[in-house]
């Protein structure tokens, strides 16, 4: 009897990722497989939904929408904060990507949007934010999770472990 994806399984997919125009936007193609703890929210909501009780071997073509990927665009998302803040770089152009702290304490992504003389426009959204997803997916594995994966709520597959 196969075992079912649900909480606390160890899944492993193949997977091409497309938005609405069709451009691949990644891909496990030629590479492993991406593996991952079902529950612990290290994919996409829309995607785990998905993939919840499918079995090794399933394949599947899903399309996600941005609230249950990776969120809608938020207007507030987008500002604009003085050359200043870029402290030690030397020139700032639009198409820069930093990392920085957000203010839950997280890292996050921001984007140089555009320079205009000390007025720097940066957007914090994620660069999938506002987009629709479209995965095709095979199945590779399903099996339990370890209790070390539990404690640490990820999966440790792959070649070799650390933190």
């Amino acid at each position: 009897m196969s075992v079912l994806i649900g909480k606390n399984s160890v899944v492993s997919v193949n997977y091409k990722l497309t938005d609405d125009a069709g451009k691949v936007l990644d891909s496990s193609d030629g590479s492993k497989p991406m593996v991952y703890l079902h529950g612990a929210g290290n994919i996409i909501p829309g995607l785990e939904k998905a993939l919840a009780g499918k079995a090794e071997g399933d394949s599947l073509k899903v399309r996600i929408e941005a609230a249950e990927a990776y969120g809608e665009l938020i207007a507030d998302g987008i500002k604009t904060i003085e050359k200043a803040a870029f402290e030690g770089v030397e020139a700032v152009e639009a198409g820069m990507v930093f990392e920085a702290k957000a203010p839950d304490g997280a890292t996050q992504e921001i984007v140089v949007v555009k320079v205009d003389g000390d007025a720097v426009t940066i957007d914090t959204n994620h660069p999938l934010a506002g987009v629709a997803l479209n995965f095709d997916i095979k199945v590779v594995s399903v099996r339990e999770a370890t209790k070390e994966e539990l404690e640490h709520g990820h999966s440790h597959a792959g070649d070799g472990h650390s933190h």
